[in-house]
């Protein structure tokens, strides 16, 4: 029962970021008839994604994965999260108002955003390979006792958060930016900025003197030589 709820919580996580590439490829493409109800819609956008974003937080916190061990066994408690993480995430993509307006439409050089996005979604799944694909989709659970060295290598020679970096590029280099898009990719983007300071002093506290080493070794958290 055990490897069935991790396997199919992995899945569920699967789902959501395949739902979140069509809905914003196709249903966020397309701007809403201009019926009045923009800026409660966009309230409404804005207050979902802060119910994931509050729960990806408050969970990231030794207290919170603490009370979950004592619902759940420990080694379920990876996948508890990605269970809850994805149900909200699947939310977040298919309860989305779309929004009237388009902000920007790039032709000629349109091309050169694509490929930015593609360098988005590579630079994302070269460093959640170098993670651990199994930990982050809750298939296993991470092991804080095992040693681990944080180097500069690969998508962390570039910033200490490639997959952050990669979800900045995805969901801001499109040749054509709805209001819908840019709400969501400011919300999101406007979330990991906030939540990255915290996340990387939970770093420092589980592995001490290591992390410090490596915010010494790359300077730039998010966005290559600006912060």
């Amino acid at each position: 029962m055990k490897k069935l709820f991790r396997w199919s919580g992995a899945l569920a996580f699967l789902l959501s970021l395949l739902s979140f590439a069509a809905v914003y490829a196709i249903r966020l493409r397309t701007p809403a008839p201009d019926d009045g109800s923009a800026v409660r819609d966009a309230i409404a956008n804005v207050v979902l994604f802060t119910v994931f974003a509050l729960h990806h937080s408050l969970m990231a916190r030794t207290g919170a994965k603490a009370w979950i061990t004592r619902i759940v066994p420990p080694d379920l408690e990876r996948s508890v999260y990605v269970w809850i993480a994805s149900l909200l995430f699947l939310a977040v993509c298919w309860m989305w108002q779309p929004l009237p307006g388009i902000i920007w439409q790039v032709r000629g050089p349109g091309l050169a955003l694509y490929v930015a996005q593609i360098f988005g979604v590579a630079l994302t799944l070269r460093a959640a390979q170098i993670v651990g694909i199994r930990e982050l989709s809750g298939v296993t659970q991470p092991d804080l006792t095992k040693p681990i060295e944080f180097r500069a290598e690969g998508p962390f020679a570039l910033v200490r958060h490639p997959i952050y970096l990669g979800w900045v590029l995805m969901v801001f280099a499109t040749p054509l930016m709805t209001t819908s898009r840019l709400l969501f990719a400011v919300v999101s983007t406007a979330y990991l900025v906030a939540a990255i300071p915290l996340e990387e002093r939970l770093l420092v506290e589980n592995f001490g003197d290591k992390y410090p080493a490596y915010q010494r070794q790359m300077r730039w958290r998010l966005i290559p030589f600006i912060w």
